[in-house]
């Protein structure tokens, strides 16, 4: 039996952009539409009045996510993103506010219930805060965890490791301790060459430059000498080599087939 639904299956993103970017004003900081996607950045203080107004206005009932994304470089470093789910429309737009390590992001939950697990899960990987949360604590990492694993200046080998103690009967932290200092691979072919000095090779002397490089234009040039060359010369064959060849034998006549014992 067809499943009858309003939403079509297929939306386009045409004149979709330019109606949101009028209707939010001047929250908008800037806006575009790439990789088949519409994003929107609001100020930070505006959030919770742009995402009510697109869930109540636009009809982009669901968040299906908040993610979090880290450039160190810039002054405000993470930029929170809320992805959003239009049923009717069967249409998603991403909507992303900036800030920095000390500067808390209003809270959605008072919005989308299920905002509280994802704020905390990006205050758990990246420390960006969030005013309003009602239980704002860490989700993914142990109790007593130290950093925010998803920042880029967090260490890839971390700082402690834990394990369980048969003497202790429980878990417990230590320093991490690696067998071999932690490897950087780049991909890059040593046989094309890399654009820096491989470990070990700035131990090894260069080989010299041959100052005239030898040639081999013929057979005779065996390239060890005078001597070597006169021998060479003397085993080469002459030009018309099939004139003295011996004559290639008769063919062999049919073996008789075998008879049979008895016939």
């Amino acid at each position: 039996m067809a499943v009858l639904h309003s939403a079509p299956r297929w939306t386009s993103n045409e004149g979709v952009h330019d109606a949101l970017v009028a209707a939010l004003g001047d929250m908008v900081v800037s806006s575009k539409e790439e990789h088949g996607e519409i994003v929107i950045e609001v100020a930070r203080e505006s959030a919770e009045d742009a995402l009510r107004s697109l869930r109540d206005n636009h009809e982009y009932q669901q968040l299906m996510d908040i993610a979090g994304v880290d450039y160190p470089s810039r002054v405000n470093r993470f930029e929170v993103c809320y992805c959003l789910l239009s049923l009717t429309k069967n249409h998603r737009i991403v909507v992303k506010v900036s800030t920095d390590e000390a500067t808390p992001v209003p809270t959605v939950t008072t919005l989308w219930p299920n905002a509280g697990w994802y704020e905390r899960e990006v205050y758990d990987m990246f420390g960006v805060l969030f005013a309003g949360n009602p239980d704002l604590r860490r989700i993914l990492t142990d109790y007593g965890f130290q950093g925010h694993p998803f920042r880029k200046d967090f260490p890839l080998t971390g700082y402690v490791e834990l394990r369980y103690s048969e003497e202790d009967k429980r878990v417990v932290y230590e320093p991490v301790q690696l067998a071999q200092d932690l490897r950087q691979f780049d991909f890059m072919s040593p046989w094309e060459g890399a654009d820096y000095v491989l470990p070990g090779d700035e131990k090894a002397t260069p080989a010299p430059a041959a100052a005239t490089p030898k040639t081999t234009e013929k057979p005779a040039d065996t390239g060890a000498g005078a001597k070597a060359n006169a021998e060479a010369a003397k085993a080469t064959p002459p030009a018309d080599s099939t004139k003295d060849a011996p004559a290639a034998p008769a063919p062999t006549e049919s073996r008789p087939d075998k008879k049979e014992d008895g016939k």
